[in-house]
Parts: structure tokens; sequence; C-alpha cells
């Protein structure tokens, strides 16, 4: 009995390093942003999207990348970067504010565009608010019962927002499965132009959506504003059905996500484009 137990656990020791070293390939989908001194701060797809929705909305904005650091180090207190329907009282959105305290209606506090827009008008009325210490800015608009969690994730956030504001480059990547079929190439361009447009405020010069090539492309008015718009692409690709994202000499595949931010394999874009590829169902 015993030799027969020692080879079952041979084999069970044996399938478990399999699994450990080929599953987490196939099953993990997060978003990794790794600042330059080495800390790196883990998302997974959901969280990564609303953090990018949130940096968005400063640009469009024009804050400064301290903003979105308060920000985001607010929502990962508030909410964990979810947008949950619930909370203390009726508290709810990323934020986790209150229709009744004038944030807006239901559905707007649960509208990450609207709430990322509220909390930026009320933070940008506190004096001197980019000097002030993370915790002290958030606690201006938030009026916590507990003020001082807010600094806990100051680290992560400042991480996340250098990233999304553009200024690390290619900082940011994301590993996905899949990112779906939005039934043809012209639909799903219609739908990232819009919602490009929604959040970052303004048209970003698209070519026409055409189903060949299956693709989106948008001017950057810079190298920063670029990565800012790629990285955003990213975080959406899985709802948005984007399959490459292509911009400065890097390529972001769906396919091959695990590898990150290659060198260029893709037809390229003209000089300062972002170019986003999209699925498309089959004919």
């Amino acid at each position: 009995m015993w030799p027969v137990l020692v080879g079952l656990g041979m084999v069970l020791a044996l399938i478990g390093y399999l699994v450990a070293r080929h599953i987490p390939s196939v099953l993990v989908e997060q978003c990794t942003a790794q600042s330059a001194e080495g800390p790196a701060v883990t998302l997974d797809l959901d969280q990564a999207a609303n953090a990018a929705t949130i940096a968005a909305v400063a640009d469009a904005r024009r804050l400064p990348e301290r903003a979105v650091t308060v920000a985001l180090a607010t929502a990962m207190q508030e909410s964990k970067l979810r947008n949950i329907g619930y909370g203390d009282r009726d508290s709810m959105g990323l934020f986790q504010q209150r229709p009744s305290q004038g944030w807006g209606t239901p559905a707007q506090v649960l509208d990450p565009v609207h709430s990322a827009g509220m909390f930026y008008d009320a933070l940008v009325k506190v004096p001197g608010y980019s000097k002030l210490p993370v915790t002290v800015a958030a606690q201006k608009v938030q009026h916590s019962g507990y003020p001082e969690a807010y600094a806990q994730h100051e680290q992560d956030a400042a991480i996340l927002a250098a990233a999304l504001s553009g200024r690390e480059g290619a900082s940011l990547s994301c590993e996905v499965r899949s990112v779906g079929t939005p039934g043809s190439a012209r639909t799903g361009g219609t739908a990232v132009t819009a919602e490009v447009r929604r959040e970052f405020g303004s048209d970003p010069a698209a070519d026409p959506p055409a189903p060949a090539p299956n693709h989106v492309a948008y001017r950057a008015t810079d190298t920063k504003a670029g990565w800012a718009l790629a990285l955003w692409l990213v975080c959406h690709a899985t709802t948005l059905h984007i399959t490459t994202v292509d911009f400065d000499g890097r390529e972001w595949n769906s396919s091959t996500s695990d590898k990150g931010w290659t060198s260029r394999t893709s037809p390229a874009g003209a000089t300062g484009e972002v170019l986003a590829g999209l699925a498309s169902a089959p004919a």
C-alpha cells in the first residue's frame, strides 16, 4: 500500500506542477502597472477599466496627474475601484457618492464618467489640493468617517496615475482571454470612438470606422497623450472588442497579451497615431 500511495502522490504532484505552470496564463485576466522604481500594481479588468476612466475624465478637464492620484486613492478606498450599487445609507458607485446629497441621480452616480467628473468638480474647489497630502485632499471632498484610510492607497494610486496619464509610456499592460465580437467592425469602431469622445471629452480626429481594415485611428497631440489613450484602449479591450493597440513603435495584441507590449508587428499607423484593431464577426 505504501508504494501505491507514494506513486499516487508523485502523480498528483506532477499534475499540480503542470497546472501551476500552464493554467495561470490561460485563466488569469488582469492588468499590471509597473513603476520606474520597481513596485507594481495589479488590478482585474473591471478595476483597470474604471481606473482608466477616472484618468481619462481628468485628461478631459486638463487636470494634473496629482488630481488623478487623489481620485484613484479615493476610489480604491471607497469601492476598491468597483462600480457597486450599494453602500452606507444611499452611497453607491466608485466614490460612494450619495444621490440624496446632490451627487446626481442613482443612474448618474453609477456612471463612472459622471461620478469621476463630480469628484473632480469638488476637488478643484479645495484650495491648494495638489500640494496637500492625498488623505487630506480626499477627505475634504468625501467627509469620511475614516479620513486616514486614503493614505494606504497613495503609492498604488500614484503608480496607476503615472501610467494612465501616459507619462510612463508602455508601463501598463493587460492579460485577457478573449475580447469577443461586436457584430461588425463598423459597429465596433463607432462604439469605440463614441466612448473615447465621452470620456476624453473631445473629438480625437478618428478615421471613419471601416470593416476593412478593421481599425480606428486617433491622432495624438503628443507622445504622453498618445500613451494615455493607448493604455485606456487596452484597459477597455474586452468591453470594446479591441484586438490590438499600436502606438509609438509598440503593439499590444489580445491574442498574445501575456507578452505585454512588444515591438510592432502589425501595419503601422502614421507617426503620432494611435491605431486600434477591432474584432468583427465572421461574414
